[in-house]
Order: C-alpha cells, then sequence, then structure tokens
C-alpha cells in the first residue's frame, strides 16, 4: 500500500514500514506523549475483542453441562482450572478471588485475542481501509495490533494499579496502607519515613510502566517482523533473485507466524501472572 502523497507510485521499504507504524488518529501528535491523541484503530480494536472475550465466556457458562463435556466446554475448563490453581497460590483471599480470578481469565483472553491480530496478513485489513477509509473521510493510516500500541498497553497496566490501590485500601484499611507507606521497607523510624515513601512510590511505578512496557516491546517487535517480511513477498519479481525472495518470503513468513503463536500466547500469560502477583502483593503486609 502506497504512504498518503506516493499513491502513483510504489513505496520505498521505508515509506512501507512508515506508513504502516500510523496510527488512524483525531489530530497529529505533537510529542512523545499527548492526552489529545486518540488512537481510533487501537480502541476499535480492542474494544471489538475485549467484547468478543465477554461474549465467549458468557457462551461458554450458558451452554456449560454436568454430563461430558465438549470441546469448546472443555477448552475453556482447561483455561478456569488453570487461571483458579495460579490465583489459588497468589492471591489467598478467598472472597478477593471471587472477582480476581475472573479478572485474571478475562485478562488472558483478552490480550491473547489482541495479540492474535498480529497473525492476519499485514496488508489484509489496511488493504481494506485503503479503499473504505478515504470513501469514509478518514485517513489512509490503519493498525490492528491493539498491545502494539503504548497507550492500550500502559492503559492496562495503570488498570491493574488502581485494582492494586484498591485492594491494598480494603484489606489493609486507609490508615494501614498509609502506615505501610511511610514504615515499609526500612522500618518504623521517623527519619526513615521520607526513603519508605519514595521507595514504595518507586516501586508502584515501575511495577506499573514495565508490565505495560513488556506487552508493547514484544508485540511492537513481532509487528515489525511481519512487516519485514511482507517486503520480501513484495520484491518477487520473475528473476532468480525475485524468485528466492518471494520462496523466503513464505519460509519465513510461515517458521515465524508459528513462533509468534507461542510469543502471543507467552505474553497473555506473563501479564495475567504479573496481575496476579500485584494483587496478592497488596494483600500483604509488610
Amino acid at each position: 500500500m502506497a504512504a498518503q502523497g506516493h499513491e502513483a507510485n510504489a513505496p520505498t521499504a521505508g515509506e512501507y514500514i512508515v506508513h504502516h507504524l500510523q496510527h488512524l488518529q483525531n489530530q497529529k501528535q505533537t510529542g512523545v506523549v499527548d492526552f489529545s491523541v486518540v488512537n481510533f484503530d487501537s480502541l476499535f480494536f480492542a474494544v471489538t475483542l475485549g467484547m468478543l472475550t465477554c461474549w465467549v465466556l458468557w457462551l461458554a457458562a450458558r451452554k456449560a453441562t454436568s454430563g461430558v463435556p465438549g470441546r469448546f466446554q472443555a477448552a475453556v475448563e482447561i483455561l478456569v482450572e488453570m487461571v483458579d490453581a495460579q490465583a489459588k497460590g497468589i492471591v489467598h483471599n478467598a472472597q478477593s478471588r471471587k472477582f480476581v480470578a475472573p479478572l485474571a481469565l478475562t485478562v488472558f483472553i483478552w490480550i491473547f485475542l489482541m495479540n492474535a491480530m498480529d497473525l492476519l496478513p499485514v496488508d489484509l485489513i489496511p488493504a481494506i481501509w485503503h479503499v473504505a477509509g478515504p470513501a469514509l473521510g478518514a485517513k489512509d493510516y490503519m493498525r490492528v495490533v491493539p498491545t502494539a500500541d503504548l497507550s492500550i498497553t500502559m492503559g492496562l497496566s495503570v488498570s491493574v494499579l488502581l485494582i492494586c490501590l484498591y485492594y491494598n485500601v480494603k484489606i489493609k484499611g486507609a490508615g494501614g496502607w498509609v502506615h505501610e507507606l511511610f514504615t515499609a521497607p526500612f522500618g518504623n523510624k521517623w527519619f526513615l519515613y521520607p526513603a519508605n515513601f519514595a521507595i514504595q512510590i518507586i516501586e508502584f511505578v515501575a511495577k506499573t510502566v514495565s508490565h505495560g512496557m513488556r506487552l508493547f516491546g514484544n508485540m511492537y517487535a513481532g509487528e515489525l517482523i511481519f512487516m519485514l517480511i511482507a517486503l520480501m513477498g513484495g520484491a518477487w519479481a520473475l528473476t532468480a533473485t525475485g524468485v528466492a525472495l518471494a520462496i523466503g518470503h513464505i519460509i519465513a513468513g510461515t517458521a515465524w507466524a508459528i513462533f509468534h503463536i507461542l510469543i502471543i500466547t507467552l505474553q497473555a500469560f506473563i501479564f495475567m501472572m504479573l496481575t496476579l502477583i500485584y494483587v496478592g502483593q497488596a494483600h500483604d503486609a509488610h
């Protein structure tokens, strides 16, 4: 797909990648952090896949039977048992697990589906939008992997932070949590209060940033590799080099897609486990 301003000619490799890394936005971003910018493509796919996740879980609960389960029910039961076992080992409060375990299951499936968008052909949905977008008066940009968007992954990690803060207050009480902020980890001495508080705030910030950045970095790198592989296929021609590139495109694309299935699953699992760990830490008193 040609970048804007280059429709008449085939784009260069750099133009192709730059175009595919542009979001469908309401306005041009003016800095590294610009809260007035909305990435409509990431938001649309994230919300749509979130609704799909809820529908799948609702369908599984609706069709659940006490008899011999079908394949769909068996697959969901395996996931539920896996998440529940992890939750029991990390969050020891049975009352909290009634919310935390379903939350972790939803997070795992939702992030897996968002990651799996990377397995679609790189130019499939952007090519459709190349025709539909300008016809609707929108820009010719479209990215389909929500977790390759830092605003989405950081939004998820900040949501986990808010849940952790909620459980800190719920389990320890507002006074108990404030007391912990100033007395852990170095002890309950007035001259240690500033250091304790600074360490606690740094810990919250570091966990939140690393939680979102880890998922973003892995999925962004995976998306970029798929683009590079797509360039190999786009360079094919009826020459020895062109045929070699076309064959290499098929082999590399297949190999990377198979390996990427492991990555998208692992990243969803890691995000879910870190969510459970951080919520579990909110239940523990220092």
